[in-house]
């Protein structure tokens, strides 16, 4: 009867989530699911027909949709991906070019927010432009919203992505180039919109240190008590992108985004390494070291098509501490049984590389 009792509470312990981080848990130490291009609704199916007719290999690619940030959050997600193009005079994308090849498509900015001057908020312009928050002011009105009523969450992170590539084809609308006075009004925008109180920023995680990256090799992420209620923003970019945005900034002193830095650079703390499978042993070498490291499960629809989650399964071994997927859900745009989650069918768990050391 001992013997019996013991293996049915194993099993009901395994059941409730017994590997569910604890509040003193490092935030280096979990690993999470999140999202990819998380505001992304489907391209309308007319234009997406015609699109597709052109180039129906690369249309494959960007054949997904999202739910609501609100609803991904609700879910259990603890990371998202929003990307930003800059409408510094505002109304640059207002009428994308799409709208225009093909009739009957639904209305588009019906409330005037993509003439207003500020960052937008969508996959690729004038073809992929639907978003689940037009402008990136309503999404970070939509995280403090959601953070607010949800108060004591664990932290969230957000990769961007700062948009400015051109279209090399004739016609399509040219985007803003990011610079440094750009860059100051995305650190404005969110702290304005998001507020200073809801944010965990490379200043909180350097602390006595005299790098970022002297903090990190030392272990000096807060826990997930201490990073409770709070968003961690990472600028997913190279350089020069991530120049501009470090400059005048050493170890991002002041700055309210985490820059995907090299490993060895002063400013390195998350380092994004896409390729879990050729890179498992780096990622894991990484990991080890404090870093913490954002991959992916799948990308361009292709794991999701085959149902092939040896991806999610290397990204998983890795111990990279952020993986993204755009299938949370099943796909409703081709059949198949792929799906991305814990065995215990969420999103979140101790990570891997730190058993025993939680």
């Amino acid at each position: 009867m001992k013997i019996t009792l013991g293996l049915l509470l194993i099993a009901v312990c395994s059941l409730t989530g017994i590997n569910n981080p604890g509040d003193n848990t490092p935030i280096n130490h979990v690993q999470l699911i999140g999202s990819h291009n998380s505001y992304k609704k489907a391209i309308d199916p007319r234009l997406f027909k015609m699109l597709n007719g052109r180039d129906s290999v690369s249309m494959s690619k960007i054949d997904y949709e999202h739910s609501s940030l609100t609803e991904q959050l609700d879910l259990g997600l603890l990371g998202l991906e929003i990307d930003i193009y800059a409408d510094t005079l505002g109304g640059k994308y207002a009428h994308p070019k799409g709208l225009d090849w093909v009739p009957g498509q639904p209305a588009f900015d019906t409330e005037g927010a993509m003439k207003q001057p500020g960052f937008k908020v969508f996959h690729i312009q004038d073809i992929d432009f639907r978003s689940q928050c037009a402008t990136f002011k309503q999404c970070l009105q939509e995280l403090k919203k959601w953070s607010d009523a949800h108060p004591g969450h664990n932290p969230v992170f957000i990769t961007m992505n700062a948009k400015d590539e051109t279209i090399k084809k004739p016609g399509f609308t040219i985007p803003d180039k990011f610079d440094s006075r750009i860059y100051d009004m995305l650190d404005k925008e969110i702290a304005d919109n998001l507020g200073m109180n809801h944010l965990l920023i490379p200043d909180h995680v350097r602390g006595k240190y005299k790098t970022l990256e002297q903090a990190v090799l030392h272990q000096n992420w807060p826990t997930l008590k201490q990073a409770k209620g709070r968003f961690i923003f990472l600028l997913d970019e190279s350089k020069p992108k991530i120049d501009i945005y470090i400059a005048g900034h050493p170890s991002l002193k002041g700055r309210l985004l985490f820059t995907n830095s090299e490993p060895g650079l002063p400013e390195s703390a998350i380092y994004v390494m896409n390729n879990a499978k050729k890179q498992q042993k780096q990622i894991t070498a990484l990991v080890k070291k404090g870093y913490i490291i954002r991959t992916r499960a799948d990308s361009d629809t292709e794991e999701a098509r085959a149902n092939d989650k040896s991806s999610f399964v290397a990204a998983q071994q890795s111990g990279a501490q952020i993986i993204s997927t755009d299938y949370y859900k099943k796909s409703t745009h081709f059949k198949s049984d792929y799906i991305i989650n814990f065995a215990d069918g969420g999103y979140l768990r101790n990570n891997p590389l730190f058993k025993g050391r939680q």
